[in-house]
């Protein structure tokens, strides 16, 4: 992604609002809307901004995974019932 080929003004984005959303939804690249010359916002359509969030949730859960099993060979941790029965009496 080249972010880059996608910088506008704030001013240009409020004067062609249904352009620059047809634009969003067609090209799937969220857009950087500027401010007196400053990156200020970043603005993307809907579905584009759910699988951003979806693939952030699956690399987080990936994260999760490999520390548990660097944990588990390096021997920490403990036993799940033992877990359970603390958490539940919690």
């Amino acid at each position: 992604m080249d972010i880059t080929k996608d910088i506008r003004s704030l001013t240009e984005f409020k004067r062609d609002t249904t352009r620059f959303m047809s634009h969003l939804k067609e090209s799937g690249r969220p857009s950087v809307l500027t401010v007196n010359g400053k990156p200020s916002l970043v603005v993307m359509d809907a579905q584009a901004w759910q699988e951003v969030q979806n693939q952030l949730e699956y690399a987080r859960t990936v994260v999760g995974i490999r520390k548990g099993l660097e944990q588990a060979r390096k021997g920490e941790g403990g036993e799940a019932g033992a877990f359970f029965e603390k958490f539940g009496a919690e």
